[in-house]
């Protein structure tokens, strides 16, 4: 490299991002060091202060890296630090910080949250941020945030939140694309209304009875985990649609009509049976469909689905292309009278692939029924996986069952695949 113009090792040098790699290039030569300058990335791993010489704090060693950078616009922490120390960081890159990522590790620290400034305080420096992504935060007050014009990704991982304090947060990110909340512990009722939003993922860790209510006209992709009571009016730009609830029921689902959808996802151990048949009503026009809920019922009571005909069903989603089937969806559409009013010409016309979770071998011969008429109607069928999960039962129809199974793959060996 000594061959090189001074331009050339200033460019190589700029793509440096580790906090350690630059430090160990800071002593190598004056030369090395003045490119510094040029750094537009910097990146203090968890670890980087473990075996740190010298007397000075990490907050010092960080600000005294920062104050020799001159357009840095990338700046992640995942180091200890303190509010002032942020304070003092932000004071000197402020002006040209577009991302910033910090694990700020006081989620069980009430007492840091009520300092003054706190570290969600000393963010509102960086007015220029595109892009915020924070760790292991409490915020239990709403953070003495201005408008952030340009934020366009706002992600918050491990967060315990209160909900005056999520709902100031999102009033200053008036702009944002992007939102992630995930494993996110406290909120008891979200209400988000952001204009420009197209990417929203949102896990909300608890007992799993939260509300949400969104109001956000661009949005494209929803994945929600832990709602009893989810409204989303305006979804004529959505096309992927997740609804989770592995702790608590999903009792309410009200959204505008999904003519966009492509791909909708419906998991949890029990929904409320309106819930699931206003969202399969809604989303005729989905081409991938995933279902993994076990019972439904509305109160305490586990209930399982009732009947669900195969040719209105399939007849109802004509451009399904894939079906995810699990649990109670399946048994549904294997009772006794749901391939009875098969009409001539009858196809599932767009299905390429299903992949079916069996684990049970009750209604033997219904289920093979559903299986024989999925292969026999899907008539561009190229894929079926068939998962045999926990079948336990010493009665003599379980190998009966996964004979006739094996008979099935026999028969269709280029489309039929066990698991």
């Amino acid at each position: 490299m000594d061959s090189l113009p001074d331009a050339i090792v200033q460019y190589i040098l700029s793509h440096l991002s580790n906090a350690r790699d630059v430090a160990a290039c800071n002593c190598v030569s004056k030369r090395w060091r003045e490119s510094l300058t040029y750094l537009r990335s910097l990146y203090f791993p968890r670890n980087s202060f473990d075996s740190r010489p010298g007397s000075y704090s990490s907050d010092t060693v960080v600000w005294k890296m920062l104050s020799a950078t001159a357009c840095l616009e990338e700046l992640v922490v995942y180091s200890p630090f303190t509010s002032a120390g942020l304070a003092s960081w932000l004071s000197l890159v402020h002006s040209s910080l577009k991302d910033l990522e910090l694990r700020m590790d006081n989620v069980m620290d009430y007492q840091a949250c009520l300092d003054s400034p706190s570290k969600l305080d000393c963010i509102a420096a960086a007015k220029k941020l595109k892009s915020l992504k924070l760790w292991g935060v409490l915020m239990a007050n709403p953070p003495k945030w201005d408008v952030f014009e340009n934020l366009l990704c706002l992600e918050i991982v491990g967060a315990r939140l209160e909900d005056p304090a999520l709902s100031a947060a999102l009033g200053a990110c008036p702009n944002l694309t992007n939102l992630v909340l995930l494993g996110c512990e406290g909120v008891r009722s979200v209400s988000i209304e952001l204009p420009y939003l197209e990417h929203c993922k949102l896990d909300f860790y608890g007992s799993g009875n939260c509300s949400l209510s969104l109001t956000c006209p661009q949005i494209e992709l929803l994945e929600v985990q832990g709602c009893s009571w989810i409204r989303v009016r305006e979804t004529s730009c959505l096309r992927n649609l997740s609804i989770a609830n592995n702790a608590g029921r999903v009792y309410m689902v009200d959204f505008g009509k999904l003519s966009a959808l492509e791909s909708l996802s419906m998991r949890g151990v029990q929904w409320c049976w309106d819930a699931i048949s206003k969202m399969l009503e809604w989303s005729n026009e989905v081409k991938h469909l995933y279902m993994k809920v076990e019972f439904t019922g509305d109160l305490e009571a586990l209930l399982p689905f009732p009947e669900v005909d195969f040719v209105e069903f399939f007849n109802s989603h004509p451009k399904l292309q894939k079906f995810d089937i699990h649990g109670a969806m399946f048994a549904a559409l294997c009772q006794k009278n749901s391939l009875k009013n098969v009409e001539p010409g009858f196809v599932i016309p767009c299905l390429e692939e299903v992949v079916v979770q069996v684990r049970s071998p009750l209604n033997a011969e219904q289920k093979m029924n559903t299986l024989e008429s999925l292969l026999k109607y899907g008539k561009n069928l190229k894929k079926m996986v068939i998962r045999i999960l926990q079948m336990k039962s010493s009665h003599s129809s379980t190998d009966e069952f996964f004979d006739e199974i094996c008979r099935l793959k026999f028969m269709n060996r280029k489309i039929v695949r066990i698991e």
